[in-house]
């Protein structure tokens, strides 16, 4: 695995972490790193959106612009499914509290 691809995945992984406690400048910038592909990530707007969400949910304004600038680029469908998947991240959240 190359070295970038490594740094990339830990940052993801590390920022995972702290958005399942809540932090919602982890959750904005795991919505940067999948909407932007930085880091060698693969761009993929549906988790995006999905993390931009969970950071607008928890007061992230900068949050609420990206998902609301990036909606533009996805269809209906590709919506929905980034909102079941922050839904189902936030059951699971939920299910980890208790």
């Amino acid at each position: 695995m190359a070295s970038s691809l490594k740094s990339a995945m830990f940052l993801i992984e590390s920022r995972m972490e702290d958005a399942a406690r809540g932090d919602a400048d982890a959750c904005y910038e795991l919505g940067i790193a999948y909407s932007s592909g930085s880091g060698g990530i693969d761009v993929d707007l549906i988790q995006a959106h999905k993390w931009f969400n969970l950071a607008a949910l928890n007061g992230n304004e900068r949050g609420h612009e990206c998902r609301s600038e990036i909606a533009w680029d996805m269809t209906a469908r590709e919506i929905a499914e980034a909102q079941r998947q922050a839904r189902a991240w936030l059951g699971a959240a939920a299910r980890r509290a208790a």
